[in-house]
């Protein structure tokens, strides 16, 4: 499915990236004063802002600097910092990460959502799925008994379910290590609709997967199919995150793509990762229960403690896919007490700490208003990017290759014989 990016609405931003003097000195590490060395030297390029007396500083020149001063301290060190936020270690054509908005394969994220793309053209897209449509074959009819008798334990969250689940599916799944891509596009499908069925609890059928979730955990709401492909587009990638990495470096194996994703669902669990979405709706729970927010969040703040949800290191300004998804739900509900306590838990964050929501929080919201279970949130997220997972074990394996970084060794150093 194609989209045309001539026209991308306010959620996207202009073509080229600028940033804030805050935002920009923040990513460079250095004062606003330095900045605005940089500027007068003429590294970093700068434009008014829109209220016509402050300044904006290009995103891309901003990068490019840190560039130049990461290759100044050497290969090692640089290497070091590239995994931690740091400069890219690692070729893609999959995703591509800006200030306003994330893009597969070009197309913007948001224009996808925006649009009605579902789940599965956007694994099409990220696949690079042109030649012939994976989607077409027909489902598995039924679960293998071991796997059936998993679902039926209702104890069991969804993504240890599907973690326990996907070593058993790659026994009988054709193609899972096929080295034809067309092939391997099949299998990837096949897996994408299983893996969503696992996290939501339900059989695999030829239904769109977003209305397949929907139908599972509230039968009959007419408008939460939409904004649940809104939520599995905006999920399905963000570039090199911790669990793509994971996905990439047991694909860089040989390992089938059930193995693959098996790494990325595992890197998912950890509380740095996907835990950030049970935070967020913890949060947002306790907001719902209290009649003032603004306290709230001054109380967390007096604690020292961490507001779940809130504030994205890739996005200065806010986390565009959460203000895309919050926008939807806010409009599907504006008289919902739940939905307006929300609000104002969110400007409460952004007035006291500057903070806006992330996707997590966004994912959280969705949540909440409908009343599904805690772990809903992840499984919704990482039912969406298991097709980003897909398609970075389907690169990976294309392009070939171990990942095998070096490690610099910092321990005791051996005593040489005499």
């Amino acid at each position: 499915m194609l989209i045309n990016l001539d026209r991308i609405d306010q959620y996207v931003g202009m073509a080229t990236d600028y940033l804030s003097a805050t935002a920009a000195a923040a990513r460079l590490g250095v004062s606003v004063a330095t900045l605005y060395a940089y500027v007068s030297r003429g590294k970093i390029g700068s434009r008014p802002g829109a209220d016509g007396r402050s300044r904006e500083y290009r995103a891309d020149d901003v990068a490019a600097l840190i560039d130049r001063r990461q290759a100044g301290r050497g290969a090692a060190q640089g290497a070091a910092h590239s995994l931690t936020w740091g400069l890219p270690v690692m070729e893609t054509r999959i995703s591509l990460i800006r200030p306003h908005g994330h893009y597969y394969r070009g197309q913007s994220a948001l224009a996808l959502a925006q649009s009605g793309a579902t789940l599965e053209d956007t694994a099409r897209l990220l696949w690079d799925a042109q030649a012939a449509d994976p989607f077409t074959d027909r489902p598995r009819r039924a679960w293998p008994g071991a796997v059936a008798a998993l679902l039926r334990q209702g104890d069991i969250p969804p993504l240890e379910r599907t973690a326990a689940a996907l070593p058993l599916l790659a026994l009988t799944a054709p193609n899972s290590q096929a080295d034809h891509a067309g092939q391997g596009r099949i299998s990837a499908a096949q897996l994408l609709r299983e893996s969503a069925a696992l996290l939501s609890g339900g059989p695999v059928n030829r239904a769109p997967i977003h209305a397949a979730i929907a139908e599972r955990w509230s039968p009959g709401t007419r408008e939460l199919p939409a904004l649940v492909c809104s939520a599995l587009v905006l999920c399905a990638d963000h570039e090199l995150n911790a669990s793509a990495f994971a996905t990439r470096v047991a694909a860089s194996t040989g390992a089938s793509l059930h193995a693959a994703v098996s790494a990325g669902l595992a890197a998912l669990s950890g509380p740095q990762h996907g835990g950030a979405t049970a935070r967020a709706h913890a949060l947002i729970q306790q907001s719902l229960r209290q009649r003032q927010p603004d306290e709230l969040v001054r109380d967390y703040l007096r604690r020292g403690e961490g507001l779940a949800g809130f504030g994205h290191p890739l996005y200065p300004d806010g986390d565009p896919r959460a203000a895309l998804l919050l926008d939807q739900l806010y409009a599907l509900h504006p008289r919902r007490a739940a939905v307006r306590r929300i609000q104002q838990l969110a400007g409460a964050v952004e007035n006291q700490c500057g903070r806006r929501p992330s996707l997590d929080f966004a994912l959280a919201a969705i949540v909440s208003i409908y009343g599904w279970s805690p772990d809903a949130g992840l499984a919704l997220f990482a039912a969406g990017r298991m097709a980003g997972w897909l398609a970075h074990a389907l690169e990976q394996r294309a392009s070939g290759g171990l990942i095998r970084p070096r490690a610099t060794y910092a321990g005791i150093q051996p005593v040489r014989d005499s």
